[in-house]
């Protein structure tokens, strides 16, 4: 009986896979052969890490000065953290010295949970009187009356309604202005004058200067500005009651005087027009 021939093993997947895969011969220095498979494992190439470049911080626009504006003795300077006051413009605008030398902030105040400093140095204080003493950390030219800008409203000048009342040594005026800017505005004092540099929101500005009825001290007197206006405290330098709150810009006819009454029905202390009442005659 004639056996059957047994079956022949199938080829292994490793046999078929190196079968399959493509030798390379090579012979060394010392006649041995050398196979290989002719695969080689390349190194994984990462692409290089791009850190992103930060955005310049936005420039500054400082304020300038506006030399063509007259400014008065004693208006301090606009800038944050200075505190120079005007002389002459020699003295602050023009000239080389230590009262033209400006140091100030260029940047904002900042408030912070309870920390207070300027956004363009590191100082940072918890005191609010420590933060007026924080010195400046730039120099430059005072800024006395800010120089228009293009993008800045145009400048409107108003003339605010005034009021005032008084006792035997003070007269009591208030300036009804809202929101004025203390910051960059101010109250001269003078012997017979008072004048006012308001400057107000949406580009409105008040430059008006008061003729006073009799002189006052200009040492003594203050000013205070509030939300809706400003309040003034003329010292008189006698006590003597005033008819007026200004000089009168005309004379009045023989027999005729002003009056600054309750009793007359339009012209009551802060009447914006003079009222002439002939019963009232000049003695």
């Amino acid at each position: 009986m004639t056996k059957a021939p047994a079956p022949k093993p199938a080829p292994s997947a490793t046999a078929s896979s190196s079968s399959s895969t493509p030798k390379n011969v090579g012979t060394t220095s010392d006649g041995k052969e050398v196979y290989s498979t002719g695969l080689s494992a390349k190194p994984s190439v990462s692409a290089p890490s791009r850190t992103p470049t930060p955005a310049p911080p936005p420039k500054v626009e400082e304020d300038e000065d506006d030399p063509s504006v007259p400014v008065t003795e004693g208006s301090r300077c606009l800038r944050n953290g200075c505190k120079a006051t005007f002389i002459s413009d020699e003295e602050s605008r023009n000239g080389d010295g230590e009262n033209a030398k400006c140091v100030y902030h260029p940047k904002a105040p900042l408030f912070h949970e309870g920390s207070k400093g300027y956004q363009c140095c590191k100082p940072k204080v918890l005191e609010f009187e420590e933060f007026l003493k924080i010195p400046g950390c730039a120099t430059g030219k005072h800024v006395f009356v800010k120089k228009a800008k293009a993008t800045d409203p145009v400048e409107e000048l108003v003339k605010p309604r005034i009021d005032h009342y008084q006792t035997l040594d003070k007269v009591h005026v208030s300036v009804f202005a809202k929101k004025v800017d203390a910051s960059r505005s101010a109250v001269k004092f003078e012997d017979e004058k008072v004048h006012l540099q308001l400057n107000l929101p949406d580009g409105k500005r008040c430059v008006q200067s008061l003729d006073l009825w009799a002189p006052i001290d200009p040492s003594a007197s203050t000013y205070k500005v509030l939300g809706t206006k400003v309040d003034i405290i003329l010292v008189k330098q006698q006590a003597k009651a005033w008819t007026l709150l200004e000089k009168p810009l005309v004379e009045l006819p023989a027999g005729f005087g002003y009056t600054f009454s309750a009793g007359g029905r339009t012209g009551t202390t802060g009447a914006k027009d003079l009222v002439l009442d002939p019963n009232n005659l000049a003695k």
